[in-house]
């Protein structure tokens, strides 16, 4: 007779998701002036994600590793002919038109970038030499830079975060830190410079955003107006005036952290964040207890890189950080890149959960 082969995936990972993922639906329902319809395509989207998730966790590890450099490839090549005949929307050349839907190769880098220095940092012994560090950083500078020109700042932050974590994760010494931050700190005046306007403004408005509370900081000061007025409890769900009166620009998107915390306060902010801590923390676990190398690295890059997702977009919603266009994960309205964060998630489902048949 023939076995029937066992789904894989993980208890404790898949309670927190869908806690977040039912949260993130109501906030949703709320930020988009309790349209229905919003609601439902979000959740459309996030069942096609579940599947996604499910199906990429059957994919064995070493297959994963097998095709990284033949996806990092792809991404690249991809990435190039956005720049060429890629569709132009909001002043941004960011996607390719398929015919049927458009598709944003800057979410299969977000995969195929950690991935790809994964691949590289385990083709010798840990910790890397220097040639091989400094042969990663290239790798996560062409997509980063190819990303960034689009222009996509935010996403070309995460892309480069994203590969920076795989080399400290495996192991960095700390004169090549010292090394690459030096480094930086060189380059940074040029890298200034290649910026574009709006995207100067927005750093330098993090300052003060009372300079042009009209223009570069409205945005952060109407945030900031409906995170403070919420006191501990919050207005309630559908009360939040600033979202409700339409005072938070892409209050469905980038800034919805600020419809969630007017509405449930502080103790709500500290329950999202928790559930947050709770889903990164058991990535990591996972991580932790994986023996081979490639995974233990991918899988610990995706779980800081979720992290960093979530730090980043609290942290230009509340007003520390500049605006750079980071969702909250799996709860801003979006498709292309919570089917990326999901193909993640299943990753390190998949690799996790057959260390523990093979044990």
């Amino acid at each position: 007779m023939l076995r029937r082969k066992k789904l894989l995936f993980d208890g404790p990972l898949m309670i927190g998701l869908i806690t977040l993922s039912f949260l993130g639906l109501f906030v949703i329902y709320s930020a988009s002036g309790e349209n229905f319809s919003v609601m439902v395509r979000q959740g459309i989207r996030l069942g096609i994600g579940w599947v996604v998730m499910i199906l990429v966790a059957q994919i064995s590890p070493e297959t994963i590793k097998r095709f990284s450099p033949h996806l990092f490839i792809v991404g690249v090549v991809v990435l190039i002919l956005v720049l060429l005949v890629g569709v132009v929307a909001k002043g941004a050349q960011r996607w390719l038109d398929l015919g049927i839907f458009r598709f944003q190769p800057s979410e299969l880098m977000k995969l195929a970038l950690p991935m790809m220095v994964a691949w590289l940092m385990t083709r010798d012994k840990l910790p890397p030499t220097f040639a091989i560090i400094l042969l990663a950083l290239v790798l996560t500078a062409i997509p980063t830079g190819l990303v960034v020109i689009q222009p996509d700042l935010g996403t070309g932050i995460m892309l480069a975060a994203s590969g920076l974590l795989v080399i400290f994760l495996a192991g960095i010494r700390w004169r090549h830190l010292m090394m690459m931050l030096a480094t930086v700190a060189a380059v940074a005046p040029f890298l200034w410079s290649q910026l574009h306007d709006y995207h100067r403004q927005r750093i330098l408005t993090l300052f003060d955003p009372w300079a042009d509370p009209m223009g570069s900081g409205y945005q952060t000061i109407q945030a900031q107006i409906a995170i403070g007025s919420a006191g501990i409890w919050g207005k309630g769900w559908l009360q939040g005036s600033q979202s409700h009166l339409e005072f938070i620009p892409e209050r469905s998107t980038d800034f919805i952290f600020a419809v969630f915390a007017e509405e449930f306060g502080l103790i709500g902010v500290l329950i999202l964040i928790v559930l947050y801590l709770f889903i990164a923390g058991r990535c990591l676990a996972m991580a932790y207890q994986t023996k081979e190398t490639y995974s233990r690295l991918l899988i610990g890059a995706l779980a800081l890189t979720f992290f960093f997702y979530l730090f980043v977009n609290l942290g230009m919603v509340s007003g520390i950080l500049p605006i750079v266009g980071v969702p909250l994960p799996l709860v801003s309205y979006g498709g292309t890149s919570m089917l990326t964060l999901m193909a993640a998630f299943g990753i390190m489902m998949g690799t996790h959960s057959r260390r523990r048949l093979m044990t």
